[in-house]
């Protein structure tokens, strides 16, 4: 056998083992990726039973309860944000996405409406935030409201900050729409009743709330 003919054939060699290693990786790394994001969709639905069962206790003692809401406000956010890495994982087109921000989504309107009668029959005065964005490609400026709005969370926890697509195909969220008059300009805020449509800047966000509202919030550092 001639020195050309051998190293051709440990090039070829090598390329068969490479492409091998190759192809087992991705096969190995899609089947960890869909057991991944089967394991987040169970998670989510105990959550989604869970949060809905915590609703109904607090509808049957509101004021009783009036501290729960706070930890059931944080679950919801832990929700939120589980339900954001499954759908970078699989695209906001995926049905599997679709049905669970579905789910995350009647959850919201239902705390949203909780809160909003805890206030009324309890005397709280809560700061609630309707956030509505799109992931269709027609909202550069949703992103970076997202993540300001995350801030705010994060930093004031007695924020309640509700996120919704607006291009949701729900009924109960088109209703919320239409009661709460948001027009089709993303990104779009409703706080504590107060419309507002744009993003600029944090600074500039933080001004939409009423006076001294995020002063009397405690805040985290």
């Amino acid at each position: 056998m001639s020195l050309v003919t051998r190293n051709a054939l440990i090039a070829l060699a090598i390329t068969i083992v490479l492409a091998g290693t190759v192809a087992y990786a991705v096969n190995y790394l899609n089947r960890a990726r869909v057991a991944e994001l089967s394991t987040i969709e169970d998670q989510l639905s105990i959550d989604t039973l869970s949060l809905d069962t915590q609703f109904s206790l607090l509808e049957a003692a509101p004021c009783d309860s009036a501290a729960s809401s706070t930890t059931l406000t944080s679950e919801l956010a832990d929700f939120g944000t589980r339900l954001s890495y499954a759908e970078s994982q699989l695209g906001s087109d995926d049905a599997q996405v679709i049905r669970l921000k579905e789910q995350y989504s009647l959850l919201e309107i239902r705390d949203y409406l909780i809160t909003n009668r805890l206030a009324q029959a309890c005397g709280t005065k809560p700061v609630t935030v309707l956030y509505f964005y799109s992931n269709n490609g027609n909202c550069s400026d949703c992103d970076k409201a997202g993540y300001a709005l995350s801030y705010l969370r994060n930093t004031y926890p007695s924020l309640r900050v509700y996120s919704f697509d607006y291009n949701l195909d729900l009924g109960a969220l088109k209703t919320l729409i239409a009661v709460t008059k948001v027009r089709n300009i993303l990104p779009a805020f409703v706080i504590n009743g107060k419309h507002s449509y744009g993003f600029t800047s944090l600074a500039d966000l933080e001004k939409q709330f009423p006076k001294g509202v995020l002063a009397t919030s405690t805040p985290t550092f």
